[in-house]
């Protein structure tokens, strides 16, 4: 099982050199991959006290494409993933691009991680329509593929029309992979009939068991099995005891988890210093 960090920008100031030192700490430590979140803009709720979403306007996101091509600079194995990029309040063709320039600067190291997000302030201001959303990213992936494997694509569909054209660079994966995040039962169908790999959210295998057992048999509906598709869970650093760890790590893998992400926000970590001093922990203890 790959073992990866998730970046905690939204704890993390805006110091590029203690992003560089994180990078080249992680991968050095023997970690696979770092993961991050994303998000455009943040809202600023009209009633705090009633807001249901994680984040608002005050929490810092960098822009993975960008962030992820200033790791790949100062780093030489780790791979990168989004978990999860907004796919459908992106220009499509656009995202193509970004992701096979980065799989180029990067050598290959790049999974592409997608979702339909649940901030409707984020589409308005994007100007994409949050109604449509689960549909369109059907498309989307489609075309996707597409353009990371052809040379030139024509495509006529609901939402997109590209009329003999094609990306060069073309990425060095083709196709990048694509992962898929959400626990909504047309995702899991999703999954299982044009997924490369799922993201959970949920924190043990029991809870997700359910959620594990409607994606087998939609992966067998479309004549896939779990083996044709990777499994990424994240382990939350917060309580910070690898007696603890170490159960969840292993139900995990019993159930068939081929990647691991792990989280260390929401520890009251105040520095980057603390965020690495996690991760340099978790990987003395459980990595040796």
């Amino acid at each position: 099982m790959k073992i990866g960090v998730v970046f905690p920008q939204t704890e993390f100031n805006g110091d590029p050199a203690a992003i560089l030192d994180y990078a080249q700490t992680a991968e050095a430590l023997g970690y696979t991959h770092i993961l991050a979140y994303d998000h455009v803009l943040g809202v600023n709720p009209p009633d705090p006290a009633a807001w249901r979403g994680p984040y608002t306007y005050k929490d810092p996101f960098y822009e993975p494409f960008v962030l992820f091509s200033y790791m790949t600079a100062v780093t030489q194995s780790i791979e990168f993933i989004t978990g999860i990029l907004i796919l459908p309040q992106r220009e499509t063709a656009l995202v193509a691009k970004q992701s096979a320039t980065l799989d180029v600067l990067s050598n290959g190291r790049f999974r592409l991680g997608v979702g339909i997000g649940w901030n409707e302030g984020e589409y308005v201001a994007l100007n994409q329509n949050f109604h449509t959303r689960g549909k369109r990213i059907e498309e989307q992936i489609v075309v996707l593929r597409l353009l990371w494997t052809q040379e030139l694509v024509t495509y006529d569909g609901r939402w997109h029309h590209i009329p003999d054209a094609g990306l060069n660079p073309m990425p060095v994966q083709r196709p990048i992979p694509i992962w898929l995040g959400g626990h909504a039962d047309a995702v899991l169908r999703r999954v299982a009939r044009m997924g490369d790999g799922w993201l959970p959210n949920y924190r043990t295998v029991d809870k997700a068991q359910p959620s594990l057992d409607k994606l087998e048999a939609y992966l067998a509906e479309y004549g896939r099995s779990r083996a044709d598709i990777g499994l990424e869970f994240r382990l939350h650093y917060k309580n910070s005891d690898p007696a603890q760890w170490g159960p969840i790590i292993q139900a995990w893998q019993a159930a068939g988890a081929t990647h691991m992400s792990l989280n260390t926000m929401g520890c009251g970590f105040t520095t980057p210093t603390e965020h690495i001093e996690a991760i340099r922990y978790f990987a003395e203890q459980m990595m040796a």
